[in-house]
């Protein structure tokens, strides 16, 4: 929970906030909502108030009461750092945005990026770099390597160091800047800056006079297309990255359905393997590779991803 939702700045109304919180995790959000509506009566202009009343009402089943909750912490913040909008659309309140906000999933990693690797690598079992750089040997053969890597949304650097023994230089972008430290700890990246995979060439950050376009023969993206939904604007970008013939390998979480994607309620986008596939086709992309597999454990279960190698045309 990022901090600026943890404080109003108010104390007798953080306090209500506090108290509302406990009787939340004693299994009563009903009394919770109760109590978080008494303390945005004192500090009303609390954004992140108005998201925790949301959360509270929707797990005490007053759908209409969160969605009242929800398009109060959009009025008070239009650039949505805490994915209000995402979780309208998950209560079928508006429609399923194409992209979430580039504020949501900053602040979201920022606050993770301490607790980033033990929370998914040692306590969910994440192995979404791990899988995708075997599946990516597997195809190109053990003695293949890269002028020039690009790890797109690298994170803390998991995917990243699991290529940086086979590239001369190995490009590290990522839209949290607190990810990007933890990255720069890992000592295997030539360059790493912030950029937002959202955005058109011009305004992303992955190009300038000392990153031209086409200076990738690998492009690499781990569990990024989750948080991106419509994935044209990537791949355009990834065009503009790789030079013909270079190598494209990412994952989605599988959508186990048959076309398009969707928004779940984790707030996660999910891709059907027949979209991922046609946007591939369409791009200029020969599919080298895939395959479906558990990528994390979540609530317990194996939770399933589809893992990409894909060759640009020449």
């Amino acid at each position: 929970m990022p901090v600026l939702m943890l404080s109003s700045g108010d104390q007798i109304a953080d306090r209500r906030a506090d108290y509302a919180k406990m009787l939340d995790e004693s299994g009563d959000p009903a009394a919770a909502a109760d109590l978080m509506r008494q303390a945005l009566d004192l500090f009303p202009r609390w954004a992140g108030g108005w998201f925790t009343l949301g959360q509270y009402r929707e797990k005490s089943g007053d759908v209409a009461g969160a969605v009242a909750a929800l398009q109060e912490v959009l009025a008070l913040d239009p650039g949505d750092m805490f994915g209000a909008g995402l979780k309208l659309a998950v209560l079928g309140a508006i429609t399923v945005p194409d992209q979430p906000p580039s504020r949501y999933v900053e602040s979201l990693f920022d606050d993770y990026a301490d607790r980033f690797e033990t929370a998914l690598v040692e306590k969910l079992g994440y192995a979404a770099p791990k899988k995708l750089a075997a599946l990516l040997y597997r195809t190109l053969g053990p003695d293949r390597r890269f002028a020039c890597a690009v790890d797109l949304g690298c994170g803390t650097g998991l995917f990243g160091e699991e290529v940086a023994d086979r590239s001369d230089r190995l490009e590290g972008f990522d839209l949290a800047t607190k990810m990007l430290v933890h990255a720069e700890h890992k000592h295997v990246y030539a360059h790493l800056s912030q950029a937002d995979i959202s955005l058109n060439a011009e305004a992303s950050g992955l190009f300038s006079r000392n990153l031209p376009m086409h200076r990738a023969d690998l492009v690499g993206a781990a569990d990024v297309m989750i948080y991106l939904g419509n994935l044209e604007n990537v791949f355009q970008l990834v065009c503009d990255l790789i030079a013909p013939g270079g190598i494209f390998t990412f994952s989605v979480e599988d959508s186990g359905e048959a076309t398009g994607f969707r928004l779940a309620p984790s707030l996660r986008y999910l891709h059907s393997a027949v979209y991922t596939q046609a946007l591939l086709s369409r791009f200029g992309f020969l599919i080298r590779a895939s395959e479906r597999t558990a990528i994390r454990m979540d609530a317990g279960k194996p939770l399933f991803g589809i893992l990409f190698v894909a060759e640009k045309a020449g």
